[in-house]
């Protein structure tokens, strides 16, 4: 019994990630062709549809993981344990490398620009 509430409980969030993932994907496709086609679109404006999709796309990683967690919690095989280590390994490596850029991302619209010194 235990064994099929973990199953469906790791599928209902399984289908959390997928959900997730979906929307962030159609709202930064949508975003990103009206920064494209619109001519009053900054290169803040984009760097920020960006900066959202990446936001959707950590959590809906943090959901799958989770997912996987539940799905291997009850008396997994070794097998599973190491796909499940080497999924949480990547997913770990590609959450950290999108929040770093994002990190990079937030620095740069916060630094002053570099305009050069007008003459006397």
């Amino acid at each position: 019994m235990l064994a099929q509430i973990a199953h469906y409980a790791g599928t209902l969030i399984e289908a959390m990630a997928l959900v997730i993932i979906v929307v962030g994907s159609f709202e930064a496709f949508v975003a990103g062709t009206r920064a494209r086609v619109s001519k009053q679109t900054t290169e803040y404006d984009k760097r920020a549809v960006w900066l959202r999709y990446g936001r959707w796309l950590v959590a809906g990683l943090t959901f799958q993981l989770a997912a996987d967690l539940v799905h291997t919690s009850i008396a997994p095989t070794w097998d599973e344990v190491g796909r499940l280590a080497a999924i949480a390994v990547i997913r770990t490596f590609l959450s950290y490398f999108l929040e770093r850029d994002m990190d990079e991302m937030r620095v740069r619209e916060r630094a002053p620009e570099h305009k050069p010194a007008s003459e006397p």
